[in-house]
This record gives C-alpha cells, structure tokens and sequence, in this order.
C-alpha cells in the first residue's frame, strides 16, 4: 500500500507503481509465501535498478491484526553497477565462435582471390569445389549478395558480415573476413569463413553400420557435432554477457558453466580432429607471410577475458615491434592459443605471461613464459608426447595440444620447445624461419 524510499523508486523502475501490485520478484515470492502460510520470513534479495545491481536483507512479517497483508522490512542495501563485460573483448569472442561455427573457410590474397577452400558441411562441399577448381579468382563470383548492385569485390570492412546466398542452399549465410598480416589497413590476405543462420538438418540413421577407421572422425563426425556444440557456446555466451537483456548473477554464472563445457567438447573434437590430420602421411602446411608480433597480438585478444578472470596480465610485443616469418598463419595462431591457454590454466591467479619475439639470423622465435610451477627437466619431452597430462586430471586438457603444437611446428619447418625447472615457471619457444 505504501513504501519508504529507496524502496519506492525500485517499485517503480521495476515496472511496478505504488499501491499496486508489488514488482520485485523474490519480494513478491517470499510475501506471498508469508501471507500464505502465515510465516515470518527472513533472507537476502536482488533486484536490478536499471544499470545497478541492488541487494537487500528482506524481512517480511504477517500483519496479526488483518490477516491479510504483511509489513516488509529491508536492511543492509547495497547498490553496484551491473557487470558489463569489454565489448572489444567479447567481440573476438565471437569471432572465434564464428570461426568454429563456419561451414566453409577459404584462404584470400590481398585482392580477395581464392588460394584454396575448405568445406565442414554436405552443402558447401559444391561450392568449396569450384573455388578450388578455379583458384584466382574473387570469392564474391562463387556466391551471390541480395540487394547488392556494386562491383564486387568491396572493400573487405563492407563485405565483413554481410549476408550471401550459397548455391544450392536454403539457408542464410553470412560471410566473415579476418585480414592476415602486420596491417589490417594493407593485410597479406583474409581468412573468408561463412556461417549459416540455422545448423544443417542432418538426419540420423539407426541400425549396425560397419566400423569406422579413427580417420572418420574428421570427416564424419566432427561436421556433425560441431555445429550444434558451437551454438551452444555462442548462446551461452550471449546470455553470459547480458546482450539479451538483465540477468542476475547466478543465471549468468549458470551460462559460463554451459559455455566452458561446450568450449571442453569443442576442444577435445578439435584436438582429435587435428591429432587425425597431422598424423596423416600426405599432411602438409600453407606457407604464408605472417608477422609473429601481430600474431601473438591476436592470440591475447581471442585469450583476453579469460585471463582477466583470474586476474592475469599479458605482457605482449609493443605495436611497432615486427618479426616476419614463414608458416601458416591458422597454425601458428593455434599453437599459440595452445600455449598461452595453457599458461592462464595452469598458472597462479594475479601473475604476468610474457610473450616475447626475436628474429636470430634466419630464424624468427616467439616465447611464452608464465610463472606456474614448473617443469621438471627429466619431463621436458614427455610434456610432448600423446596424451600425456603430467598427472594432472580434472582440468579441462585433453594431453593432445603441445603433441599436435610440435607436430604443426616441424611441419612448418620449425619446432617447439620448453625451458623450465619446478617452481620456476616455463618457457615455451616456437622457431620458425625467418622472412628475409
């Protein structure tokens, strides 16, 4: 019927008005609880005042006199800011989720030629083919973009997420570009990624079928799985960041939950799926022109929040520090990922991880040091082998990342390796050749 302030505003904002019905949830759940068993009830609650996050003790208590209304009492009101997360950083987030969630990625030059093209998916088989048929190409002649009547190709900032019509396909797509290089205003080339708005209906078939080889995981089941796994991760992560809406704190957290076990599953189908190919007797790598300083750049944003979370501080190559080399850019930027996630897994809360570059005649190093515990020297080759985990268990790691790191390294004509000694952190150090 009434309220004092800060109550009354909060009423209010909460879509409510005064003498009416009250628009706080859990207040309004724990009255009518009181009211209806004729409790005296006691415990916290949380509200959202616009952009602040207001947490109160509530007691509620029957009238006597009536035995209808009852008088609320609040104590110990706080208000903080709602916790808003850094839209640079989620905006990588996304990108790398786009990434895992893409049906087919092609390799561009600088003018947005086809080099090659990979399809994950039956109805981008067709097309990855005849971008690989005729190579040289600009990737807008293999698909077609409704309402535009510009020549093509665009600059690739206009053309980034914009929506395409895949031949043969139903579906909306949308294309993705990730400019390679030192510049993203002259870059060496584009990663092009297309994502489709809805995951391929693929229909399951029951009953014996015969074994499949290991080899079939890449091929067969990983499309599959992929897909719907990604959205997972992607939906939780929107619903994590609050970008749908006010979400109090434990909803969020529930989300986290959802999202780190998609990203656990989307990282062990990954880690096989790479162990399946670089254990393939006809693997091989693309060469490209890359700059280690703007990789290692890209790593720490695409790994930034979560080293945020556990309060860790990346300490990377100033801007105008440049180290050419020669290796395939995806690659590398994955055995970074792997080695600077490892160190935000495995390293102390509010430490530093250095990653530094040099270029030593004809061969350009990127290292990774954290301040974890350690490495003992008699394990230094261990850490590489299949599957191997030091002992540790319940952590996320699958033991294939720093196998499948080595294995793309000496693919790319380098090589990976770790100085370390127990309680004096590690050092990983990634040799590729030099561009000179």
């Amino acid at each position: 019927m009434a309220a004092d302030e800060p109550l009354a505003t909060l009423q209010v904002r909460c879509g409510g008005k005064l003498g009416g019905t009250i628009a706080i949830p859990e207040l309004l759940a724990m009255t009518r609880k009181a009211r209806l068993y004729r409790l005296h009830l006691a415990q916290a609650i949380r509200a959202q005042d616009g952009q602040d996050d207001v947490t109160a003790w509530a007691d509620v208590r029957p009238v006597a006199d009536d035995g209808e209304g009852c008088e609320i009492a609040l104590s110990n009101w706080q208000n903080r800011p709602v916790r808003v997360d850094d839209i640079a950083s989620y905006g990588e987030r996304r990108t790398a989720i786009d990434r895992h969630l893409a049906e087919l990625n092609a390799r561009l030059d600088e003018q947005q030629r086809i080099i090659s093209a990979e399809s994950t998916s039956v109805e981008t088989q067709a097309l990855a083919a005849a971008m690989n048929e005729v190579p040289g190409r600009p990737w807008t002649n293999f698909v077609a973009i409704p309402g535009s009547s510009h020549r093509q190709p665009m600059h690739w900032r206009l053309l980034d997420g914009v929506n395409v019509v895949v031949p043969g396909s139903d579906r909306t797509w949308r294309a993705g570009l990730l400019p390679l290089g030192r510049s993203q205003v002259a870059a060496r080339g584009f990663e092009l990624y297309l994502v489709a708005d809805q995951p391929l209906d693929v229909p399951v078939q029951v009953g014996v079928r015969e074994a499949k080889p290991a080899a079939a995981i890449g091929r067969e089941v990983a499309p599959v799985l992929r897909q719907p796994i990604a959205r997972i991760i992607a939906n939780a992560e929107t619903i994590r960041t609050r970008l749908a809406g006010p979400l109090a704190d434990e909803y969020a957290d529930y989300a986290a939950d959802i999202a780190s076990a998609g990203q656990h599953l989307l990282g062990l189908l990954d880690d096989l799926s790479d162990l399946e190919v670089v254990e393939s007797e006809d693997f091989s790598t693309s060469p490209d022109h890359i700059d280690l300083s703007d990789v290692a750049r890209r790593a720490a944003g695409i790994l930034g929040v979560r080293a945020q979370e556990r309060g860790i501080t990346l300490d990377l190559p100033e801007s105008d520090e440049s180290v050419p080399a020669i290796g395939e850019f995806r690659r590398v930027l994955q055995i970074l990922l792997n080695l600077v996630g490892n160190a935000i897994r495995y390293g102390p809360e509010n430490s530093q991880i250095w990653l530094r570059v040099e270029q030593d005649g004809s061969r350009a190093r990127i290292t990774v040091a954290d301040q974890g515990k350690g490495i003992a020297v008699e394990d230094h080759e261990a850490i590489f082998e299949k599957f191997e985990r030091l002992g540790r268990s319940g952590d996320g790691g699958s033991g294939l990342g720093l196998y499948i790191s080595r294995r793309l390294a000496r693919a790319m004509q380098g090589d990976l390796v770790v100085e370390s000694g127990l309680g004096q952190g590690a050092r990983f150090t990634l040799d590729l050749p030099a561009d000179i």
